[in-house]
């Protein structure tokens, strides 16, 4: 079974758009775990409302908000799904993700290490954000994705266990860490995603979300930036990535300095 899993703040005007693709579903046989990051509209009132009509399960958290690093250890305590989704709430999914993810995993080679599966993520016009590699799927760790041309968003699916056994680094003070440094460790530890051409995500960037807010939620979350740096420089054997990498985190150590943010 899918777990799908939304972490949310004050998203009340968009979470009834992923609740449609929800409802759209093929297959019913998932759970919606949707943690609330503090919300202080009417997010509680529309999901309690959801689960007296839903034909799926839906479990509600609400926690003092501490950003999506501590929404997302939090709600894989109450994931029942073998896998674990992470869909965003201003997001959208098509009417077949869970059937074809079931399919997916269910592929899996059994005698080698995958931590899960992944399809790509297209925009409104149904195109794939980033770029890809060509044929039906591509098995590689998330530390080769260069190597083999994933770049872009996509949107793993693991096993939930695999994200118990991997927690987000929380910071005091904090509310962000680029979910890029758990993933790498789960390479790091040898494990590969199985990569799909096909769209099951459908990304919205809206102005107040982290895409768009990429050097604010870094530098204003440095502990958890320069940890992610300081692995990707210590576990990557991409020579450029690292470079680059490193030199945008100079780039905006000096915004740091400068007070920009």
């Amino acid at each position: 079974m899918v777990t799908v899993f939304t972490p949310t703040y004050n998203r009340a005007y968009t979470l009834p758009f992923l609740y449609e693709s929800l409802c759209a579903q093929t297959r019913k046989d998932f759970q919606w775990v949707v943690v609330d990051d503090g919300s202080q509209d009417d997010t509680e009132k529309l999901i309690n409302n959801w689960k007296n009509t839903a034909d799926f399960e839906i479990v509600y958290i609400k926690q003092p908000n501490g950003g999506k690093q501590r929404a997302i250890n939090n709600g894989v305590q109450y994931a029942k799904g073998e896998y674990f989704w992470i869909v965003d709430s201003d997001d959208t999914i098509s009417f077949d993700a869970v059937e074809k993810i079931e399919m997916w995993f269910a592929d899996l080679p059994k005698d080698e290490k995958f931590a899960g599966v992944s399809g790509a993520a297209g925009d409104k016009d149904g195109n794939i954000i980033g770029k890809t590699f060509k044929g039906e799927y591509l098995d590689a760790t998330s530390l080769e994705r260069n190597r083999y041309n994933i770049k872009g968003d996509k949107c793993e699916v693991f096993y939930t266990e695999i994200m118990r056994k991997f927690p987000f680094p929380v910071f005091e003070g904090e509310k962000f860490v680029p979910e890029a440094l758990v993933w790498n460790r789960i390479a790091s530890a040898g494990y590969k995603i199985r990569w799909y051409n096909d769209i099951i995500y459908f990304a919205c960037y809206l102005d107040d979300g982290y895409t768009k807010n990429v050097d604010k939620n870094l530098i204003t979350n440095w502990k958890g930036y320069s940890l992610y740096v300081k692995e990707v420089v210590f576990s990557s054997e991409d020579i450029k990535n690292k470079i680059l990498i490193f030199g945008a985190y100079c780039l905006r150590g000096i915004k740091k300095i400068c007070g920009m943010y």
